[in-house]
């Protein structure tokens, strides 16, 4: 990897490699659950139902539905997490199964995890609050101000794993899943650790989050097709849906997965972050923040526009994301960009923040094991401005051996991932 300002790689030589991938979202519970209904056009969007919204202006969530917590860990454990870390660590135990790590012959010292989420429980603080204003400080349930922590997340993980390498939490709004695999790589470049379990979560649908997004006018209000709610790159979106899940990697050194013989999924080729430092909500709308992350990302690689098969994009649905997300793409790929697929799954599984990037990502990587990628879902109307190959409403048979994959936080933060098949 070559050595930029933005990203700056410790090590060029050592090369990351993915060995284990785990994902949650409102489809399914894991990869190959919520893969298989994303590939069918399936929508997870749903009416919120676990709290009374009919006095919102918005009605509309991506909720993990059928969630029993101790179905995947101890009861009481369930009971002092937050579903962000429930949802992180079915996803983790997933990953780390896939990868065929044997904890007991692996040295815990040199074994991290570096998850993120954008909001964490601010489900929990909505909750505890209420409770603490009706019935004073004998209703607070202390476990539950712990579990609220961002941080209580990974070091949840660490404990569960009894692992001991450096443990941390990304937190970069929508950008924080590509963060948190872009930074557990560079620690592994930097020779910090031997194997990273990272990725993004978020558990949050509360009253203060739907209305938070509802009030700056980005969520969708199609109450009527909740199904069909978000509608990125179409002509007729209205906003995105909030939603919740979990996507966690076990990323490795090459030698040390090649000395355990593992199987390698894909390579971590380039990463990159920015700032637009334009506004607090809306993105820079020429896409200039955008522009410089997708080309650092793409420059690190060393792979060209045209060796990019499918870019999975932030595509939240709101009508000036995805305007200046479109910008962008054409400005870094040129004449490419309209031959490169672009999707975006917020379409079937909403928009879950901290968890965004990394669902993103998971999704490439099955992309290379099917030879298949995902559609846009909800695709009904062109939009002029929008005008690339959103692979509408339909998955397609195409052959992925390097793909890239955005996230564009509040505050103007982004980050970019490039992903390649892995060649020895």
């Amino acid at each position: 990897m070559n050595t930029n300002g933005h990203s700056p790689a410790a090590n060029p030589v050592r090369r990351v490699v993915i060995t284990g991938v785990g994902l949650v979202t409102p489809l399914g519970h894991d990869l190959s659950t919520s893969w298989a209904q994303m590939a069918a056009g399936k929508s997870g969007t749903s009416a919120i139902t676990h709290w009374d919204a009919s006095e919102f202006p918005t009605q509309i969530n991506g909720r993990v539905n059928d969630w029993e917590p101790g179905d995947y860990m101890d009861r009481k454990e369930a009971r002092r997490t937050g579903r962000g870390t429930q949802f992180a660590y079915k996803a983790a135990q997933d990953a780390v199964a896939m990868s065929g790590l044997d904890l007991e012959q692996e040295n815990r010292q040199r074994i991290g995890v570096e998850i993120g989420l954008a909001f964490g429980g601010w489900d929990i603080v909505e909750e505890e609050s209420a409770k603490l204003a009706e019935g004073g400080p004998r209703r607070f349930n202390p476990a539950q101000g712990t579990a609220a922590l961002i941080s209580g997340t990974p070091t949840f993980i660490a404990i569960k794993f009894g692992v001991h390498g450096p443990t941390n939490s990304q937190v970069t709004a929508c950008a924080t899943g590509i963060t948190s695999i872009g930074e557990a790589a560079r620690r592994l470049q930097r020779g910090d650790a031997d194997v990273m379990i990272a990725g993004g979560a978020e558990g949050y649908l509360s009253r203060m989050i739907i209305t938070t997004f509802s009030r700056l006018g980005a969520a969708s209000t199609n109450n009527a097709n909740p199904e069909k709610a978000c509608a990125p790159f179409s002509g007729n979106r209205d906003g995105m849906v909030v939603a919740e899940g979990a996507g966690v990697f076990v990323l490795e050194t090459l030698e040390h997965a090649q000395a355990r013989n593992a199987t390698i999924l894909a390579e971590v080729a380039g990463y990159a972050i920015s700032e637009d430092a334009y506004d607090m909500v809306a993105p820079e709308p020429t896409g200039t923040g955008a522009t410089t992350c997708m080309s650092l990302a793409l420059a690190e690689s060393g792979l060209a526009p045209t060796d990019i098969d499918w870019i999975v994009a932030h595509g939240t649905g709101t009508m000036l994301n995805d305007t200046m997300e479109t910008a962008a793409i054409k400005r870094v790929f040129g004449e490419a960009a309209y031959t490169i697929p672009v999707t975006s799954i917020k379409s079937s599984i909403g928009h879950a923040m901290g968890a965004a990037g990394a669902q993103s990502a998971a999704v490439l990587v099955k992309a290379m094991q099917e030879d298949r990628i995902l559609p846009t879902i909800n695709y009904e109307i062109p939009d002029p401005d929008c005008d690339l190959d959103y692979v509408p409403n339909k998955s397609r048979e195409h052959r992925v051996d390097a793909g890239l994959c955005n996230g564009f936080g509040l505050g103007g933060q982004n980050a970019t991932l490039v992903l390649k098949r892995f060649v020895a």
